[in-house]
């Protein structure tokens, strides 16, 4: 079996010309197959900010009206999106840029309204894996952006990490498959001031271990339990590291590797 790398990078790598431009490097070299998830950034609030349409954040995610919802379609799946490609394109990667409702890729159905009312938001309900697959066996490299759809006509906003998650999930069933969450830090620290406080690897019980000491909690505790249920889900490894570092993360050199042992 061969491996596929499913790597998915945030908002701030693509906020940043310079680091997206030296990590689409490492990804267009990566050899084998390939696929991108990314995330939107700060372009999808700056043009809102520029039309005048409020946004309203609650809990860190992103309220999606109508008006916001267009905004993130034309910004994530539009511009943010075919930049990726065509810079793939120009470093001699061969790649489709897509959202969840091409090729009918990403099924989600709405949120339901609970205490919070997060608008066109989408829960993933299936992922077309052999689709992804007939892609990749071709040579294609899939550049994915988070919006699905409900197979009704209606486009949703969703979260990137998730779709990364589904997504390796789902092409485990044909072949190996390595996750990799690409951001700002080294790896998931022991000391969030120290950036060399790297821990090399976790499994469900160190994580428990250091959530219940309360050195893991705010953002990088939902991105560990879904890594968790992740690889308990057939992914053979998830990795969370630098993007910069993307070759060494490869290589096993770098980054924080989830198991289950």
């Amino acid at each position: 079996m061969t491996m596929i790398y499913v790597i998915k990078i945030g908002g701030n790598i693509i906020d940043n010309p310079d680091n997206l431009k030296g990590f689409l490097g490492h990804f267009a070299a990566i050899r084998g197959h390939k696929v991108l998830i990314h995330g939107g950034g700060k372009l999808a609030t700056q043009l809102a900010e520029k039309l005048n349409i409020p946004q309203q954040m609650v809990h860190g995610r992103r309220v999606t009206d109508s008006q916001t919802l267009d905004i993130i379609t034309m910004v994530y799946a539009g511009l943010i999106n075919k930049n990726i490609v065509a810079d793939l394109s120009a470093l001699g990667c061969t790649s489709l840029g897509v959202c969840g409702a091409d090729a009918d890729l990403i099924l989600a159905e709405k949120r339901p309204v609970k205490e919070v009312d997060y608008g066109f938001v989408g829960d993933i309900k299936h992922v077309r894996g052999h689709t992804l697959f007939e892609w990749l066996s071709q040579g294609i490299s899939p550049v994915i952006s988070p919006v699905s759809h409900d197979g009704q006509g209606q486009l949703l906003n969703t979260n990137a990490d998730t779709i990364a998650s589904v997504v390796a999930t789902e092409l485990s069933t044909f072949d190996s498959v390595s996750l990799i969450y690409c951001f700002e830090k080294m790896g998931v620290l022991l000391d969030v001031h120290d950036d060399t406080s790297v821990i090399p690897a976790l499994n469900e019980e160190s994580i428990e271990k250091l959530k219940n000491e309360g050195l893991i909690h705010s953002g990088m505790l939902p991105k560990l339990e879904n890594a968790i249920q992740t690889v308990k889900n057939g992914v053979e490894s998830v990795i969370i590291g630098h993007a910069d570092a993307l070759p060494d993360i490869i290589l096993g050199k770098s980054g924080t590797k989830i198991s289950q042992q």
